[in-house]
């Protein structure tokens, strides 16, 4: 017979009261208390019901994180931290690959409006501004909106500054920067108007690719850039990936990186926790914007009526392959 919350709390010597608190992960347990009842719950193997949770709390126990598009490694790995945090407190979690179709975001908002889940995280880049209120469950990721609405970024103005100086460190002296940017405004152009800052400040010219999203003709785009200045010896990309995308063209056209050219990426994505891609980058705190993006999701959850949090990461800067030493 399957182990109950009643023979979970016989052996740790505590009340149903506490074990249902130990459960439901609530914070008010002594640690003393809460290590007892963990040890009892696996000494037992019992397994909490989350339906009658659900009912009890009345809640799903479920959040959805919305991303763009789970090929993209940035967005893996958030999504794989933000799980880890929700674990922690009991919940899962549900995966809306939304590909910036409005739409598929609107029927995850009317999810928690129908109290089939319980929040939101969202990285989003579509038109779901009408859809969004300020008593919604909601924390974004890199985009304000025009409803007080929780969100969560990394500096990118900075990091724009620290990509400029150190590429100036590293030698390089005719700078360009390429990046595609949406139609709904977000964080991310800051990244672009940080390195441009900083390069007005040291009277440094920057050849500028800044062109609307989606990009599909960036090959065209590049040859054009390079007709403009065909000096460029140092690159600011949005992303690591698109580096990548303009590395494999430079050297498709007999540039080579870093000797001739030198990058810098955004975002410092890896393949795993061990296996960067060993490019040179401006990464961002991706286990600490999981964390505060959770955080804010359960203050929201637990006082909605406590005001609009705005959590603004730092960034540094990693050396790899894409520059010179």
């Amino acid at each position: 017979m399957a182990a109950t919350m009643k023979d979970v709390a016989k052996l740790a010597g505590v009340s149903l009261g506490t074990v249902s608190r130990v459960v439901n992960n609530n914070t008010q347990v002594k640690e003393k208390t809460k290590q007892k009842v963990k040890a009892a719950i696996n000494e037992l193997g019992y397994i909490p019901d989350d339906y009658a949770r659900g009912l009890k709390t009345q809640r799903s126990m479920f959040v959805a994180l919305i991303l763009p598009t789970i090929w993209h490694p940035f967005f893996s790995e958030f999504a794989y931290y933000v799980e880890s945090e929700l674990t922690k407190r009991g919940y899962k979690l549900l995966i809306c690959n939304s590909d910036g179709d409005a739409e598929k975001e609107r029927k995850y908002i009317q999810m928690v409006k129908k109290n089939k889940i319980d929040g939101i995280i969202g990285i989003t880049y579509s038109a779901i501004d009408r859809y969004v209120s300020a008593n919604l469950p909601l924390v974004s990721i890199d985009r304000s909106f025009t409803e007080p609405v929780s969100y969560v970024s990394s500096d990118n103005f900075n990091g724009g500054e620290i990509a400029l100086d150190e590429l100036l460190r590293h030698g390089a002296t005719n700078l360009a920067y390429i990046s595609g940017y949406s139609r709904y405004k977000n964080e991310t152009t800051k990244r672009h108007d940080g390195f441009l800052s900083q390069a007005a400040k040291c009277g440094v010219q920057v050849t500028d690719l800044f062109v609307p999203e989606p990009i599909t003709n960036l090959d065209e785009l590049l040859r054009r850039l390079f007709i403009r200045n065909p000096n460029i010896d140092g690159i600011f990309c949005v992303n690591d990936t698109m580096l990548m995308d303009v590395r494999n063209y430079l050297a498709r056209h007999g540039k080579h990186v870093p000797s001739d050219i030198q990058m810098i990426g955004f975002d410092g994505i890896a393949l795993g926790p061990s296996n960067d891609l060993g490019l040179s980058t401006i990464v961002q705190p991706v286990p600490e914007m999981a964390q505060a993006a959770v955080k804010a999701l359960f203050d929201r959850i637990e006082r909605p009526n406590q005001p609009t949090q705005i959590k603004i990461l730092p960034v540094s800067f990693k050396e790899g392959g894409t520059t010179r030493n």
